[in-house]
C-alpha cells in the first residue's frame, strides 16, 4: 500500500457533504486513485492511510456491495486497496489493514498498547500448578512443545529456549494489529490485541483477545459463531467454531476445535478433533480425537489418540493439588466410559477398556488390551497387533493430513512399527520372559506394574511380539533390496552395508517425530551451547534428521538383525535371506489372516440385532447388508485381501531374484 498525498479541498468537500467527520484532515492520507465517493458516514482521527475503492463484492445471497468505508469510526488506521469495511458499531483503532478486506457488522476492532498477539503467553501444561509450561508462538511445533514440556530436567536448554521464544516474540511486537490480505472479518463482536492472518473467515465470533489467526491462502482459518479466545494462537487452516471457549491454548494446523469444546492451558497440535468436551493442561500431539460432551482430557500428553465418550481422568488426590499427569503414548484407544488414575503411563498402540485405579505404566508393553475385570486391570500384551482397528488407523492417518499449508510446522511419522515401537517390543519380549522366568511354573497370572497378566495372556503376547519382530525386520530388508540394483551377492551385500553410525541405540517418539535419542540430543547440545541461535532453527534441525530417516532405521535394524537372527548383513548368504523372507512371509501373511477374522466380527449374526425390525431373519440379513454391505464387499477386507495377494506375488519374485544370482 502506497499514500503519496493529501486529500484535496474538494474530495474534504465532497467527504463532509457524506456525513465524514475529522478533527484534523491534513492527517489523512490517500493512494493516488483514491475516490471520496466510496467513503461515507465515516468519522477518522489521528493517523489514517487510505488505498482505492473500485471493486464490487458479491456477498452471500447474491448481494453486491461496492469497495468503501460506510458507517464506520477508524482511528490510527490504515486500509489498503479495494476493502470494504461497512456498519462497525463500535470502532477500529489502530489497525494495519490489507488490501480486499471484508470487515461488515462488527462491533470493535483495537490494538490497546504493545502487543505480543498471544506469542509468549505460557500454557501450564501437564501439571496445573505450574513447572512445565510452554510458551506458545506463531510457529510451534508439537516437536517443540514436547521438549519444552517435558525436558524440564535440562534447565539450561529450557532457559536457552525460552529467551529464543522471548527473542522470536519480540520481533512481533506493535503497537498495532494487522489484518491480512482477502480476509473477511463479518457479523463479529470484539477483537482486542488479535493479528488476523491472509484469507481468514471470521464469522459470529464473540470475543478474541490478545490472539493470533494465522492463515494464508493455502490454508484458510476459520473462526465461527459464538467463538470466545483469550491468549491464544491459531494455525493456518485451523477450523475453532460453534462456541469453542480457549484460554492461553495453541491450536494447531487444521485442527478442528469446536461444539461447544472447552481448553485452557492446552496445546492442540495438528489435525487434532476436539468437540464437545473439555481440554485442561493437555499436550495433545497430532491426530488427538475427543468427540463427546463427557470426555474429559487433562494433565496428560497424548498422540493419534482416540478418546471413546466418557473417556476420563484424575489428577487431583485432595493433598497438594492437582499435581499429577499422564501420558498415553502414541495411538491410544480410549473405549467409552473408560477412566485412569493418574499418575500412569500407557504405552503405545494400547487399547484401555474399563476404570483403572491404581497407577499403571504398560510403556514397555505396547499394542496392549488394558481391560478392567472386578478391581483388577488386566493387560493382554501384544494383544492389538491382531486387531483390524490398529492398522486401519494407520492407513487412516496419512489420508485424512488436512494440512494444506507448504510450511507444514510439525513433523509425523505415520509408520506402525518402527525403531522406536520395535525397541519396546524387544523390551517387552525380555520383560515377560523375565516374569515367567522368576515366577512358579503352575502360575496363573503375574502382577506387573499395578496390573495382571494371566499367563496365558503373556504366552500369546510373546507370540505376537515375535511375529512382529519377523515381520518388520523382513520389511526393512525388502525395502532396501528394493531401492538397490544388484546383480551379484557381493552386490547384494554392498546394498545391505551399513555406511554410518547414525541411528543406532534407543529411539524417542516426540509428539509423531520418531528419531535416534543421540542425534536428538546432538540439536540439543547446539542449543544450549548457543551455537542454534534461532528458535526455528531447531525444527529445521529435525527436518534435516527425517530426510535421513530411512537411511538411520536402516542402520538400527541391520544391528538388530545381527542379534534377532545372528548373522552380519555385510556377510549374509542368499540362503540367509531366503530365511528371513521366510519368517517375514510367514509373520505378515498370519497377521493379516487375523486382522481378517477380527473384521469378520462385524458381520456376525450379533451384530444384526436390530436390523429388519419388522420383517424375519431374512429380511434381517437383507435389511443389514443393505446398510453395512458384506463381508466380501468391505473396501478394508478387499484392501486386506489385495494385500496379501501382493506380498504373495512379491515373496515369490524376490526368490526367484535370489535363485537367479550367480553364485
Amino acid at each position: 500500500m502506497e499514500y503519496r498525498r493529501n486529500l484535496t479541498d474538494a474530495e474534504i468537500a465532497i467527504l463532509s457533504q457524506q456525513n465524514c467527520k475529522c478533527n484534523d484532515w491534513s492527517r489523512i492520507k490517500v493512494g493516488n486513485e483514491f475516490n471520496p465517493l466510496a467513503v461515507r458516514d465515516t468519522t477518522l482521527s489521528g493517523e489514517v492511510h487510505l488505498g482505492a475503492f473500485r471493486k464490487s463484492y458479491l456477498l452471500a445471497g447474491g448481494i453486491p456491495f461496492p469497495a468503501g468505508i460506510y458507517n464506520a469510526r477508524l482511528h490510527n488506521c490504515s486500509v489498503g486497496d479495494d476493502c470494504l469495511i461497512r456498519n462497525v458499531n463500535g470502532y477500529l483503532a489502530n489497525c494495519d489493514i490489507a488490501g480486499d478486506v471484508i470487515i461488515m457488522d462488527v462491533n470493535t476492532i483495537l490494538t490497546e498498547g504493545k502487543s505480543h498477539f498471544g506469542n509468549n503467553t505460557e500454557a501450564h501444561v501437564l501439571n496445573e500448578t505450574g513447572g512445565r509450561e510452554v510458551p506458545i508462538y506463531n510457529e510451534l511445533s508439537a516437536q517443540i512443545g514436547y521438549i519444552m514440556a517435558m525436558y524440564r530436567y535440562r534447565k539450561s536448554l529450557i532457559e536457552k529456549m525460552k529467551l529464543l521464544i522471548s527473542e522470536y516474540s519480540a520481533e512481533l511486537a506493535s503497537h498495532r494489529c494487522r489484518i491480512g490480505k482477502g480476509s473477511k472479518i463479518i457479523n463479529c463482536g470484539s477483537l482486542r490485541n488479535v493479528n488476523v492472518g491472509e484469507y481468514a473467515r471470521l464469522y459470529g465470533v464473540s470475543s478474541l483477545k490478545n490472539g493470533s489467526v494465522n492463515s494464508c491462502s493455502e490454508a484458510r482459518t476459520r473462526v465461527g459463531a459464538d467463538v470466545v479466545a483469550r491468549d491464544f494462537i491459531f494455525s493456518s487452516g485451523a477450523i475453532v467454531s460453534d462456541g469453542a471457549q480457549i484460554t492461553r491454548s495453541f491450536v494447531g494446523q487444521a485442527s478442528h476445535v469446536g461444539h461447544l469444546f472447552s481448553a485452557h492451558d492446552s496445546l492442540m497440535f495438528s489435525n487434532c478433533q476436539l468437540e464437545n468436551g473439555e481440554a485442561c493442561a493437555v499436550l495433545a500431539g497430532p491426530y488427538s480425537v475427543s468427540m463427546h460432551k463427557s470426555s474429559l482430557l487433562i494433565a496428560a500428553m497424548y498422540s493419534f489418540l482416540n478418546a471413546g465418550s466418557g473417556f476420563n481422568q484424575s489428577n487431583h488426590m485432595y493433598k497438594l493439588g492437582p499435581i499429577h499427569q499422564g501420558i498415553v503414548e502414541r495411538g491410544g484407544r480410549m473405549a467409552s466410559d473408560s477412566y485412569i488414575l493418574w499418575p500412569a503411563k500407557i504405552g503405545p498402540f494400547s487399547m484401555v477398556m474399563g476404570r483403572h485405579m491404581k497407577h499403571l505404566d504398560t510403556s514397555d508393553l505396547p499394542f496392549s488390551y488394558i481391560i478392567q475385570i472386578g478391581t483388577e486391570s488386566y493387560i493382554m500384551p501384544g494383544a492389538n497387533l491382531q486387531r483390524v482397528g490398529t492398522v486401519r488407523d494407520s492407513y487412516k492417518w496419512p489420508e485424512r493430513d488436512k494440512r494444506s499449508d507448504p510450511h507444514r510446522l510439525d513433523i509425523i511419522n505415520f509408520d506402525l512399527l518402527t525403531p522406536y515401537t520395535m525397541n519396546k517390543i524387544l523390551r517387552a519380549l525380555q520383560l515377560l520372559r523375565d516374569i515367567k522366568a522368576n515366577t512358579p511354573g503352575d502360575a496363573l497370572k503375574y502382577k506387573f506394574q499395578g496390573g495382571v497378566i494371566k499367563s496365558t495372556s503373556l504366552e500369546r503376547g510373546v507370540t505376537l511380539y515375535e511375529m512382529a519382530v519377523r515381520r518388520y525386520l523382513g520389511n526393512t530388508l525388502i525395502k532396501r533390496l528394493t531401492h538397490a540394483n544388484y546383480t551379484s551377492v557381493y552386490e547384494l551385500r554392498e546394498a545391505l552395508h551399513r555406511r554410518s553410525s547414525t541411528g543406532l541405540g534407543e529411539w524417542v517418539d516426540m509428539a509423531g517425530f520418531i528419531a535416534p535419542v543421540i542425534e536428538v540430543n546432538d540439536v540439543l547440545e547446539r542449543v544450549e551451547s548457543g551455537e542454534i541461535k534461532r528458535i526455528n532453527a531447531i525444527q529445521e534441525e529435525f527436518r534435516r534428521l527425517q530426510e535421513k530417516y530411512d537411511e538411520m532405521e536402516w542402520n538400527w535394524n541391520s544391528i538388530l538383525l545381527e542379534r534377532w537372527y545372528n548373522i552380519d548383513p555385510e556377510e549374509i548368504s542368499v540362503h540367509e535371506i531366503k530365511a528371513i523372507l521366510s519368517y517375514w512371509h510367514e509373520a505378515i501373511i498370519r497377521f493379516d489372516e487375523l486382522l481378517l477374522e477380527d473384521a469378520a466380527k462385524e458381520f456376525h449374526q450379533s451384530s444384526r440385532i436390530g436390523y429388519g425390525i419388522d420383517g424375519n431373519e431374512a429380511d434381517r440379513l437383507r435389511d443389514f447388508e443393505a446398510v453395512r454391505g458384506s463381508y466380501d464387499d468391505q473396501a478394508f477386507v478387499q484392501q486386506i485381501r489385495k494385500h496379501i495377494e501382493t506380498k504373495n506375488k512379491l515373496y515369490r519374485e524376490l526368490l526367484q531374484k535370489l535363485d537367479d544370482l550367480p553364485s
